[in-house]
Order: structure tokens, then sequence, then C-alpha cells
């Protein structure tokens, strides 16, 4: 059977047809009734690969029967914006241009487009497998709405691939259509990839085939699989009771089942902050290199890094102190308690400020209007050890 590229052919065309993303596109959910409206304004879409960020750009344009142009980030050119720009520039209806990687837009790409968003000549939307907002300039963020696109769910996958398997009248066991789903790491681009490469060795696919073509789980933290969300939830909790055996049980769970070792990984590096922090600040950077190393080598050796670090975390002293604190510090942020800059360290050299250096180290002053209280030490481990250093850093100056 030769290649159909499923992935395009059964692409929804419409907000009735368009699978997953409820929390934005239910009936009653305020981007539904943005798009429906025709009162969207300059978007970005974010969240993992094969979710629907491109698809539901299509159909936004479609609907809104708005011109559509397809860009990249990476290989977009100012000359090629101000083309389309000017090409529409006394046109009624004007484009809708999507431009995915929106994440890599450089300062001067981010400028040319401001004026232009700012009087409407096109509707700008953009993809990004990361959150955007972080790399776009606060003018662009002041002029655009952020949706974020959730991984899909078996039940989303499942009803896409029934779709697949009628239409191409394609036999499929039940061990391969489990495999399907659960492997995918909810990407329906993904699923329908290795469907369709599976369909052209043989129009009655078995687990084995699809095993052969893709032999380990795209998961990365976001799988369909409840199997997939307990077992690495059961090494998390274990790691934060300090069971070693445990961790290292549910560990190899994961590794036998496929999981990759870079996801295993990464989990460790944010268990490795949020709950051991400075209790035992050196298991951050032993996490880091697990990380950095398992990328590099894979199984089956990588299973003798991630025991080491897995060990290593489950013996290590647990403080959340670090991470209830940023927590704290964000919601007081969010609830509107906005401080303005003290005069006094808005620039280096403004005469207000205090270099602590030139007064041994420290020296008091304010840095901030108003005194906050995020952080709140467990003294444990080297905890204690960074208190103390406080408590004599500032007790030796605490007369000045």
């Amino acid at each position: 059977m030769a290649s159909r590229n499923f992935a395009l052919l059964y692409r929804p065309r419409s907000l009735e047809t368009f699978i997953g993303q409820k929390h934005l596109l239910a009936d009653n959910a305020p981007l539904r009734k943005l798009i429906e409206s025709d009162a969207l304004q300059h978007s970005f879409f974010y969240g993992p690969p094969g979710v629907g960020k491109t698809t539901l750009a299509r159909i936004i344009a479609e609907k809104l029967g708005r011109p559509f142009y397809e860009l990249n980030a990476t290989t977009l050119k100012v000359d090629e914006l101000r083309a389309i720009f000017k090409q529409y520039a006394n046109a009624l209806v004007k484009p809708l241009i999507f431009i995915d990687e929106v994440h890599r837009l450089s300062k001067t790409q981010q400028e040319v487009l401001l004026p232009f968003m700012e009087r409407y000549d096109a509707l700008i939307v953009g993809a990004s497998t990361e959150n955007p907002f972080f790399s776009l300039t606060a003018a662009m963020r002041s002029r655009s709405l952020l949706f974020e696109f959730k991984p899909l769910r078996a039940e989303d996958l499942a009803t896409m691939l029934d779709r697949v398997v009628e239409k191409e009248a394609l036999l499929l066991s039940e061990a391969a259509r489990a495999y399907l789903l659960d492997s995918s790491g909810g990407d329906m681009r993904a699923m329908l990839n290795l469907f369709e490469a599976a369909a052209a060795v043989t129009s009655d696919i078995e687990v084995e085939t699809l095993r052969q073509l893709r032999p380990a789980a795209l998961h990365d933290g976001s799988s369909s699989s409840d199997t997939h969300y307990n077992l690495i939830s059961a090494m998390i909790k274990s790691l934060r009771g300090s069971d070693v055996d445990a961790a290292l049980y549910w560990m190899a769970r994961l590794i036998a089942g496929g999981e990759p070792p870079e996801f295993i990984a990464r989990r460790m590096v944010i268990f490795a902050s949020e709950d051991i922090g400075n209790a035992n600040p050196n298991a951050l950077g032993i996490a880091v290199d697990t990380m950095h190393a398992v990328s590099k080598i894979g199984y089956p050796e990588a299973r003798i890094i991630l025991s080491q670090c897995c060990v290593y975390l489950a013996a290590s002293p647990k403080s959340n102190a670090a991470y209830k604190a940023i927590n704290k510090a964000i919601s007081a942020v969010e609830k509107g308690e906005l401080q303005p800059v003290p005069r006094h360290l808005q620039s280096p050299d403004h005469p207000g400020y205090l270099y602590p250096h030139d007064f041994g180290g420290w020296v008091k002053q304010a840095y901030m209007q108003k005194p906050m209280r995020f952080y709140e030490s467990k003294g444990i481990g080297f905890e204690k050890r960074l208190d103390e250093w406080l408590e004599k850093i500032k007790g030796k100056k605490s007369d000045q």
C-alpha cells in the first residue's frame, strides 16, 4: 500500500469535526465563542506536538473566510511579511498569518509585526511547543491572547483511529490498537504516521509490526495511558518517601515498558528541586548530569545512570521550602500585589544604592517598598547551614 499521508488526509476541517481541546472549544468555551463571533484577537497557541494547533488555525481561517498563510519563525524573512501586508493593504478581508515555532521570532521580526498587529492588517496566530510568552516582547504580549493546548486523551486518539480504520478498510488487532493509543504520547500526528507506516507494510496490522517500527513509546509526561501516569507517580512518591527499593522497582517498570530515559531523568530533575531543594543542593546537579548523560547514551546502559541518580535522590534529605516559596511569591503577583521598584534599585549607579561589597558583604537597606515574606526554611540538611550563614551575615551588621 502506497503512502497516503494520513495526518493530512484526515485533518479535521471544521470546529464540529475537530478532536480534543474541549477546555478551549466546548460549546460555551471562550475561544470557541470568540471564533464563532469573529471576535478573535491575535493569539498564540502552545502545547505538545500533534495536538491540533495548526489544524485549528486553518479551521479559523476557513470559518472566518480569511486567506491563510503558514510561515515558520525559523525561516521567516521580514520582506516576506511586508509583502503579505502590502498585498492586502486595501483589501476588505485581511489574511490570517499563522507562524509556527513562534517562540523563535527575533526581536526585529517582532518589531516589524507590531504596527500591523496594532492596525489589525492581519490576524496573527502563532504556535509553539513552548510557552511563547517568555520569548515575546512586552509589546507583543499586550496585543495577544494565549491558549494552552493539552495532550490528546486516549478517547480523542481513538476517535480518529477508528475513523481512519473504517475509511481505509484496514484490519487492526486489539493489541495493535492499544499500542497505537498508548505509545503515541497524546500526539495525533505521531499515531497516524505510525499507523500509515504499518499500513504500507500490511493491511492486517498486528502489534509486532508496530513495535518493529516504533520500539519505544513517545511518552513525554503526557501519555493517555493510566499505567504510565500511575507508574511515574509511584516512582516520584517513593523517592519523596525515601524508599530506595520501591523507587527502583517503579523505575524498572517504566524502563521495561519502553519509557524513554530522558523523560524519567527530566522528572528526577524536577523532583530534585521540588522535594529536595536546598536540603541537599547537590541533588539538582546530579539529576541534571543524569538527564544530559542518558540523552547521549540511551538504553540499555542508561538504566545504570538512572539507577545511580534514583538511589541518591531517595537517600537525600527532603525539603520543599524553595518550591513553596516561589508558589507564594507568584500567587502574590497574580493577586495584584505589584510593588514599584524602589528608586535606588532602578539603576546600578543610583546614588541612593548602597553597594554591599563596600560594607563587608551586607548592609541594611530596603529591597521592596513593603516587606513581604515567602521563604520559610525548614532547617533540614544544608538548609540549616544557609540559615546560619544568613544569621551570621546579617547579625554582624545588624547595627548599621
